[in-house]
This record gives C-alpha cells, sequence and structure tokens, in this order.
C-alpha cells in the first residue's frame, strides 16, 4: 500500500513538472503566435474596405497580449524558441512564415534576445526587462517626446558620438567622475575636447543611511574648473522620506556654495541590488514626491535641477508624468536610442577611454550648452 501511494506521487510529481513546462512554453508562444499574427495583418489587409476590419482584430491582438502574464528567462526562450517556431509554422501562410521566421532569427542571432525581439514586434510600446520579467509601457502621447533625428548620430574612430544638425555638429562631449577614476590629469582632459564634467559630490549610504561625501570630489571639481571645464554635480540618493530628501538637497548646496557650478545639480536614481538596501521597498510614488522635494530645493537656491537614470529608472521606479518640469539625463549604452520622451543628456557608454583618466570613464553627449549663466 505504502509502495502504491509513493508511486502515485511521483507520477503527480512528474505531471506537475510537466504541466509547467507545458504552461511555460505555451507563454513564449503566445508572444511569439501574437508577434506573428500582428506581421499576418499587415500583409493581409491592404485595402481601405479592409481598415474596419484590420482595427477589429489589432483590439483583438492587444487584448490577448495583455492577459498574458509575460515572466521567463533567457534560458527559457532558448530552450521553447525552436517549439514556438515549429507551431508558428503551421499556424501561418508560407510566405509570412518565412519573412516572420527570417525576421526572428535574425533578432536572435544578433544577440539581443528576447527584449530585443519584443521591441521589434511591440514598436509602439516601451518594453522593460527586470528581473525575468517583461513591461509593456504605451508611449504617453501627453508627455513630451524628444527630436533627435537617428541618422544625425555618428560614432568618430574614438568612439566618441557626435550629433549633427544639417551638417553641422550640434552636440556637446562631457564626461562624469567619482573616486573610481582616481587621480585624473584635468590638463589632459581638457586638450581632449571635454567641455563639461559632471563631478560625484557624495552619496547615502544604503544600509545605514549616512550621507557621505565622495572621496574625491573637492579634487575633480578645483581641477576641472581649474582647466576652464564648465561642472555639474549629482548625488546618489538613498532618500526613504520626504526629510531625509530635503536633507540630501540642502547638503549639496551647502557643499557647492564656494564653487563655480554652471552645469546641472543631479539627483541620481538607480536601483539597488543589495538585498538590505534601505529603499528596496518604495514604492515609484515614494520616489517621486522625493525627487521633486530635492529638485524644488535645488531650484529655489537657484541652480538647474536634473534628474539622472536610465530605462527602469523612469519607466519602473519613478512616475513620468509628474516630473515634465524637470531635464532628463537618460543611462542607455547602445548606438540607438531606445526612449521616446524628453532628455537633455545621454550617457551612452560606461566604458569610455578620454586622455588624462587611467581606465574608463562614462561618456555624454549634450544637445545643447547647459550651462546656467
Amino acid at each position: 500500500m505504502r509502495e502504491k501511494n509513493l508511486q502515485g506521487k511521483r507520477r503527480r510529481k512528474k505531471q506537475r513538472r510537466s504541466e509547467n513546462g507545458i504552461l511555460a512554453g505555451s507563454i513564449l508562444l503566445c508572444i511569439v503566435t501574437l508577434a506573428a499574427i500582428t506581421v499576418c495583418m499587415v500583409t493581409v489587409f491592404q485595402n481601405r474596405a479592409a481598415q474596419m476590419q484590420k482595427v477589429e482584430v489589432m483590439n483583438e491582438l492587444e487584448t490577448a497580449r495583455q492577459e498574458i502574464a509575460v515572466s521567463y528567462s533567457q534560458d527559457e526562450v532558448d530552450q521553447l524558441i525552436q517549439a514556438a517556431v515549429t507551431e508558428t509554422k503551421e499556424q501561418t501562410s508560407e510566405e509570412v512564415s518565412g519573412d516572420f521566421l527570417s525576421k526572428l532569427k535574425e533578432l536572435m542571432q544578433s544577440g539581443g534576445g528576447a527584449t530585443e525581439m519584443l521591441r521589434y514586434f511591440f514598436p509602439e510600446e516601451i518594453v522593460v526587462a527586470d528581473a525575468g520579467q517583461y513591461y509593456f509601457f504605451p508611449i504617453q502621447e501627453n508627455l513630451a517626446k524628444h527630436t533627435y533625428n537617428p541618422l544625425g548620430f555618428q560614432m568618430d574612430g574614438d568612439d566618441i558620438l557626435h550629433y549633427y544638425e544639417n551638417g553641422e555638429r550640434a552636440s556637446h562631449k562631457g564626461i562624469d567622475v567619482s573616486k573610481y577614476q582616481e587621480s585624473i590629469n584635468w590638463e589632459k582632459v581638457a586638450d581632449d575636447e571635454v567641455e563639461y564634467a559632471f563631478i560625484r559630490l557624495g552619496i547615502r549610504g544604503y544600509t545605514e543611511g549616512e550621507i557621505l561625501v565622495d572621496d574625491n570630489f573637492q579634487e575633480n571639481i578645483e581641477g576641472a574648473l581649474d582647466h576652464d571645464i564648465d561642472v555639474g554635480v549629482y548625488f546618489f540618493t538613498q532618500a526613504t522620506n520626504e526629510a531625509e530628501a530635503e536633507e540630501e538637497a540642502e547638503f549639496v548646496i551647502d557643499s557647492i556654495e564656494d564653487y563655480d557650478v554652471s552645469y546641472p545639480v543631479v539627483i541620481d536614481i538607480e536601483a539597488v541590488s543589495n538585498q538590505n538596501a534601505r529603499t528596496k521597498d518604495l514604492t515609484a510614488e515614494d520616489r517621486t514626491k522625493y525627487c521633486i522635494i530635492f529638485c524644488e530645493k535645488i531650484k529655489e537656491a537657484g541652480y538647474t535641477p536634473m534628474i539622472y537614470g536610465n530605462l527602469k529608472t523612469f519607466m519602473l521606479m519613478l512616475d513620468m508624468e509628474q516630473l515634465e518640469d524637470y531635464d532628463k539625463w537618460f543611462a542607455y549604452y547602445d548606438e540607438k536610442m531606445y526612449f521616446p520622451y524628453a532628455f537633455k543628456i545621454w550617457q551612452y557608454s560606461s566604458t569610455g577611454k578620454v586622455s588624462g583618466i587611467d581606465g574608463n570613464v562614462d561618456l555624454n553627449i549634450s544637445f545643447e550648452d547647459l550651462k546656467n549663466d
């Protein structure tokens, strides 16, 4: 009797593993199939008489997509993609299936994986990958968009990005530095056509919450200013309440009062992976509120506030609608920009090379002179 019970348990466990595998496969299959349907619709509905039907089908597709809880790892994608492709072949016409599969193959071989694939098939949404889950954000029409022409960006032989308008360079080269760049030869930095530098002023500790000045802040800000490089500063926030947000802003203002800080004063908002981080339970509403408090304090002191972050910062950690009044500094390490909203500075590399700095340094491109006169 006991042996029969054990056998029954084993069968049930095996059945659950099989069902879990089928479920995971079904999720990816749904995504790939929906993408294939999108391609089919673009091909099929060619004339005006079919436009109403196309709209109805697109609405049904969007409803179906929103009902899918998309959460899978890159390993799962690699394991399940072949099964999904096989199923797609059976559900689409030979011509459309061939085109779709060729594009799918190209995207997967490029190394971008599932994220690049999803961004290609859902161009009207911002796709953000985080901790194995994929988030879809419809592009908000009420938010200001940037107007940079993708064809205007050009990388020179030294991997420095420039932006051109009507054949003329319209961008400015900058860097941001901290103690991790160690001792910097600012004369050589200036000779390398660096126009501005953002100096890390300090941070609030992840776990204890103490405000700390960057070890090289004074050396860096004085070195840059002595060589006619415009400077801004940034502070890595870990504020967990309104009082701490005010404290951080006041600390920054007090620390720069003796320096000619003509570029923006930046609040740096990024996720911290430390499980004991004080900010791990903050909501987007919390972070947005503290960000506004910091920026308003900076503005009252006569400086230009700016918000630094990456795709996760702006799409998952903050409420963009409440932050329209503040300039953005966007970090995204790719030659092609993937962000529709307005920003003033693009940090496009964390592995840049500049004369006077040993090792890597963050490289930035701005599209106007941000000096606050």
